[in-house]
């Protein structure tokens, strides 16, 4: 089978496919989901290849719930693979980071839904059901301690692209990121201490921040990448 290939739909039940490398965690999971009333049956892997193996051995699964972090890299790109294979697949990513970002980055990958790992078994029912319906629930960060959320234990990877940016404009808010002023963000990037200024204020607008403290604030735990784009330096 060849990653153009796409699978039929379920292996005579209908069965959930649970991707996550930390085996109680999988198990549970699995465990959890084979009572829900739209299911069948669930198998948990480890690993990413071992999911499309699976997926590809035993046709689509109804729904996989998919954790953001595996020992073999997010699971963004992973999850392309997996619709491109089983399209009519529902997928539901669980992560135990509570970054606004890894929402965002649930919903670019073409997953239908986004459930923190803190919620209620109840929260993943319903999630669970409403996907299997053909719906999509994405949670927002669930609320912290006091006014300040806590950054995740590993940084978010997101793209300029993903932010609503240019490449030239994510150049820049790395920069910004770094604590650079305009003049020495001018001198790296050649260009003139203007048109830093003007992008500055653009790149405030699309993150929804007033200056550059709050875009530093806004994008704690993000690990600013260069994306597909062609790279400007």
């Amino acid at each position: 089978m060849t990653p153009s290939d796409t699978v039929s739909a379920p292996f005579p039940e209908r069965y959930a496919l649970v991707v996550d490398d930390h085996p109680l965690v999988a198990r549970g999971m699995s465990e959890f989901l084979r009572l829900h009333p739209g299911l069948e049956d669930a198998v948990c892997v480890s690993t990413t290849q071992d999911a499309l193996r699976t997926v590809a051995a035993r046709g689509a699964p109804a729904l996989a719930l998919v954790d953001f972090w595996l020992a073999d890299g997010v699971t963004t790109h992973f999850i392309r693979d997996l619709l491109a294979l089983a399209p009519q697949t529902r997928v539901l990513m669980v992560s135990g980071d509570s970054h606004p970002a890894l929402r965002a980055k649930a919903q670019g990958s073409g997953a239908h839904g986004f459930v923190h790992k803190q919620q209620e078994p109840a929260v993943f029912a319903a999630a669970a059901t409403a996907l299997l319906r053909g719906g999509t629930w994405f949670e927002a960060a669930p609320a912290a301690a006091g006014d300040t959320a806590a950054p995740p234990a590993r940084a978010v990877p997101i793209t300029p692209a993903e932010l609503g940016l240019t490449p030239r404009q994510g150049q820049i808010l790395a920069l910004v990121l770094e604590g650079q002023p305009n003049k020495h963000i001018a001198g790296r990037l050649n260009l003139s201490e203007h048109t830093v200024k003007e992008h500055v204020t653009a790149i405030l607008g699309k993150l929804g921040v007033r200056n550059r403290v709050e875009a530093i604030t806004r994008l704690r735990g993000v690990q600013l990448e260069p994306g597909d784009e062609a790279r400007l330096r």
